[in-house]
């Protein structure tokens, strides 16, 4: 099942937490020439989630292994553990994913306290605090820190206002090892956030099978290249269709987007937000 959005489209919708989001800003930037795009679970996560995007005749050639990202943290729909493959891309465009996870392991990086369906009691003796032999829920919605609480600590509001002070939680932490280019709490903004120049479309797809992809970290250069200058040139070119260069793992993106002012332009969105509750 998938979603469809053109670049004229402005949209806005709000349901129950958790909820794993979509969010565009589709006319960005100080010029409005960039589109901003995420996936976030900050509001927690509810389903795996993928963006593919549909270039139009007058935009820019960019690489879908530098636009197609997905979250996947739902057992039952991993693929088996890969540095590089083909789901949302091409033949030319190797797609890095996350490498270590397996289905076993996603059925239980949700902190036991923040599911919102957790195993029931056992029948008798004393309930294990946590106990991750017992089986969970096949459907395993998974609480954010905020969301669960609403903590100015875990919300990074309030005096946490700052990301100097509002440090990633444990669901933090856990979020990005099974989802590496997904927003995990407020202030991830320079491993999360993809830019691009503005036009074409977008397409939601819900529910999609395959592997977390890894963009940010593993292409974070040239994404940063790309943001900056609106187009693709050769060097990003041998860097993105070379399979060794993709599958070496070397970080790229913890200084994604240090240039750019996101928490400002954040403020700024008149964002896309899909809820998929």
């Amino acid at each position: 099942m998938s979603l469809c959005i053109c670049s004229d489209l402005s949209f806005s919708a709000q349901g129950q937490v958790p909820t794993t989001l979509a969010e565009f800003n589709l006319i960005g930037g100080v010029d409005g020439k960039q589109t901003f795009y995420d996936i976030s679970l900050v509001d927690g996560y509810n389903l795996p989630l993928g963006v593919v995007y549909i270039p139009a005749k007058n935009t820019t050639f960019i690489p879908p292994n530098l636009t197609n990202c997905a979250c996947i943290a739902s057992s039952g729909y991993l693929g088996m553990p890969a540095r590089s493959g083909l789901a949302y891309t091409n033949d030319s465009y190797p797609m890095p994913y996350e490498a270590a996870q397996t289905n076993e392991r996603v059925a239980s990086w949700c902190p036991w306290d923040l599911q919102k369906f957790p195993p029931s009691k056992p029948g008798d003796g004393i309930y294990p605090y946590p106990d991750d032999n017992i089986q969970r829920p096949i459907f395993d919605p998974c609480l954010s820190a905020c969301s669960s609480t609403n903590d100015p600590q875990d919300c990074c509001t309030g005096r946490y206002n700052d990301p100097n002070i509002c440090r990633p939680s444990l669901y933090s932490a856990q979020a990005k090892m099974v989802c590496p280019d997904a927003y995990s709490y407020a202030f991830d903004d320079q491993t999360s956030t993809f830019i691009i120049p503005a036009g074409g479309g977008w397409e939601v797809v819900f529910c999609p099978q395959g592997r977390s992809t890894n963009i940010l970290q593993i292409l974070g250069t040239e994404l940063r290249a790309l943001a900056s200058g609106g187009r693709v040139t050769q060097e990003m070119l041998a860097a993105v269709t070379n399979k060794t260069y993709i599958e070496s793992g070397r970080p790229s993106g913890a200084a994604m987007f240090r240039s750019v002012t996101l928490r400002g332009l954040v403020a700024m969105w008149a964002a896309v937000v899909l809820v998929l509750a």
